[in-house]
């Protein structure tokens, strides 16, 4: 799998909750096709086949991003001294 820059994925992310949020409001024609549409492309951009799976593996990524820029810091932080 081809890892997603992290902005993108943040993106993708807001835009699922955004869509899911008014869709479970007032769901129409037009916010399913949106939910189904940011669906599709959070499975792509994780390599799931669900969405439930494409949220688990989009955590996952998330917390290696955090773990990466937290190594960085720390190693500045060593080089410093």
């Amino acid at each position: 799998m081809m890892v997603p820059a992290e902005k993108e994925l943040r993106t993708v992310l807001a835009r699922f909750a955004e869509v899911r949020i008014e869709h479970d409001v007032r769901p129409t024609g037009r916010t399913s096709r949106a939910l189904e549409n940011v669906t599709y492309t959070l499975c792509v951009m994780t390599a799931s086949r669900t969405a439930e799976e494409a949220l688990r593996t989009a955590d996952l990524l998330i917390e290696q991003y955090r773990t990466a820029r937290e190594g960085v810091v720390q190693e500045d932080e060593t080089l410093a001294a």
